[in-house]
């Protein structure tokens, strides 16, 4: 129909011809009867990608986007479960502070249960209370809005911190015969993080500067609220500057590992050598990162405890939360920030980037202290193979949480122009295989490396039958330990060994792994410690469309090194510092790298 005013359209094609205009080209979905006009509207005007589950619409379409493919991508869920079931990717988004725009049903206006019910309309839930602890914007459309007011809603979750927006449309709305003219008005004006707020101002780039020429051994720590955009525009500069720079988990695309000023990723499970340097700095500044708890460790009182810090951030809230302590807070955007600031002079700091440099020569990320049991893979050596093996126009998606997640944060040598993506603030098993699809639907003419463990793959095995269906060059590796493997540690670290639920001697289940995958016609196969020189795997990696990989992970790996906590007498929790994890350094070794702690 057409949407020049004079033929009336639905309301649904309306607006997904303006979602069309607002850039939108992708939707994830599944289908529901109280969506059934958006979705009408939707294949007209997007490419709809059905997935199996809820969850993984939401995951795939926060990845999509975070990915940075062309296009962007939102969800499309119908009433009731739909919204339950998608909170968990509203939840991860809103965490990693990523737009992920989720459009739901709802039942007719006319059936809305009201304040008194608990329910009228046929699978009716209140989906904006259950999305509004989640979500930048959440509304509930009773009757079509204007363009205007649509579009503003929309934009809420690109607007300063981004994160989900959610809009539920009531099944008569979308399907009201609509004179598209008549709704044409026009959004704020609004150019990006760009309010006064949000742009550096010129005194901030100042005393940045002057801290930075002052200081004697500072780390600039870039997170994942500089964008890839300006990390390709600063490059060259940084390395000029001479600065050491550490990433973030969510900045770790932002550098590559073999960047002469590169110093690594500190965080409670992060690399040693970088968790030692910035104990040793004497300023920290950290660009677009919260400084949450596991990227200043619990013991977050020793974070910086030698330096000034300096957090760059545009959330107030996280600066002024009162952990870590932040000597100089500055409410701006960290990329204008930046961009000012790499062109500039920064002379004098040679001797430091020389010792940040020996400490990562005298601390590999693979320590000798792990033991792996004959025939398995050890989990830091297939991290380094796999390094060496991926190409710089790779994605990597090292799941969410546990050991595959933590092992790749710890080992992995990213090359320029790969696409590293996490999640680490929820921290969600079964994160992903829904994300590896976002990134890798964002980018068909890429490989894409997914790396899960067991316990995690279980809990979204379903949408193996997206990735057949779209034949999606994914490579998925499966670290199969038998169960949840940081789960099993934590129960034989503090409660002696007492296994319940965490392996499948305690009762878990988990399917034959070969007969899955070729349940939906993807080849698999089982990989060997030497399999990074396999031809068979090698062809396999090579070869375009999906494949399988079990990776056999010993049961009783160890993951060193660690920060160790002890449960106190009040049954607290008392955590080391960053600096000090687990094992011990022998005496002479760790007098070397720790020259500069007092």
């Amino acid at each position: 129909m057409s949407q020049d005013g004079a033929t009336p359209a639905k309301y649904a094609e309306v607006v997904m011809g303006w979602l069309s205009d607002l850039g939108y080209t992708h939707c994830f979905f599944v289908a529901g009867g109280n969506i059934m006009h958006l979705l009408d509207g939707a294949r007209k005007k997007m490419t709809c990608i059905p997935t199996v589950h809820e969850v993984a619409a939401g995951i795939a379409t926060e990845y999509f986007n975070e990915s940075g493919g062309e296009g962007r991508a939102f969800a499309l869920v119908t009433a009731g479960p739909g919204v339950s079931n998608i909170l968990t990717a509203m939840s991860g988004a809103w965490l990693e502070s990523r737009e992920l725009l989720v459009m739901a049903g709802q039942v007719k206006s006319s059936d809305l249960a009201g304040p008194t019910l608990r329910q009228r309309g046929i699978q009716e839930i209140d989906g904006v209370a259950l999305a509004r602890s989640v979500a930048v914007n959440a509304e509930c459309i009773s009757v079509p809005w204007d363009r205007a007011q649509f579009t503003n809603a929309v934009l809420a979750g690109r607007r300063g911190r981004p994160g989900p927006t959610f809009i539920e449309i009531c099944l008569d709305a979308q399907g009201a015969p609509t004179a598209a003219a008549e709704l044409e008005t026009y959004a704020d004006d609004w150019t990006g993080p760009g309010s006064e707020l949000m742009v550096a101002a010129r005194g901030a780039i100042d005393e940045v500067h002057r801290l930075t020429i002052e200081a004697e051994r500072p780390i600039w720590l870039i997170g994942g609220g500089v964008t890839r955009e300006t990390a390709v525009i600063i490059r060259e500069q940084l390395l000029a500057t001479g600065i050491p720079v550490a990433t973030t988990w969510n900045g770790t695309d932002r550098v590559s590992a073999d960047n002469p000023n590169y110093v690594g990723r500190p965080n409670t499970w992060g690399q040693r050598s970088a968790n030692l340097l910035l104990a040793q700095a004497d300023l920290i500044v950290a660009f677009g990162t919260r400084l949450g708890l596991q990227q200043t460790g619990f013991n977050w009182q020793e974070f910086g405890k030698e330096a000034r810090v300096v957090q760059v951030d545009i959330d107030d809230g996280e600066l002024n939360k009162g952990h870590p302590l932040v000597d100089v807070p500055m409410l701006a955007d960290a990329n204008e920030l930046l961009l000012s600031l790499v062109v500039l002079d920064y002379p004098g700091h040679e001797d430091w980037l020389s010792y940040c440099r020996e400490v990562r020569e005298l601390l590999p990320t693979r320590e000798d202290v792990n033991s792996t049991g004959d025939g398995f893979v050890c989990p830091y050596s297939f991290y380094l193979d796999l390094s060496d093996l991926a190409d710089p126009d790779d994605i990597l998606i090292p799941c969410s949480s546990g050991g595959a997640n933590s092992v790749a944060m710890q080992t992995i040598r990213q090359k320029w122009g790969q696409i590293v993506i996490t999640d680490k603030g929820l921290a969600s098993m079964g994160y992903g295989l829904s994300g590896a699809i976002g990134a890798a639907l964002g980018h068909p003419d890429r490989r894409t490396f997914l790396i899960e463990g067991d316990g995690g793959f279980a809990q979204n095995l379903q949408e193996l039958a997206t990735v057949a269906v779209n034949k999606l060059n994914l490579k998925i590796f499966i670290f199969a330990n038998e169960g949840y493997g940081s789960i099993r540690m934590t129960q034989k670290n503090y409660f002696d060994g007492a296994y319940l639920g965490c392996d499948t001697e305690t009762g878990l289940g988990f399917p034959d792994w070969h007969r899955l995958f070729d349940a939906y016609e993807i080849p698999a196969m089982t990989i060997g410690p030497e399999w990074s020189e396999d031809t068979d795997v090698l062809s396999a990696l090579d070869t375009p469309g999906p494949v399988g990989l079990v990776v056999p992970i010993d049961p009783l790996q160890t993951y060193w090194p660690k920060i160790m906590s002890r449960v106190t007498e009040t049954g607290g929790m008392e955590s080391n510092p960053l600096h000090e994890m687990s094992p011990d350094l022998e005496p002479l070794l760790a007098e070397q790298v720790s020259r500069y702690l007092s």
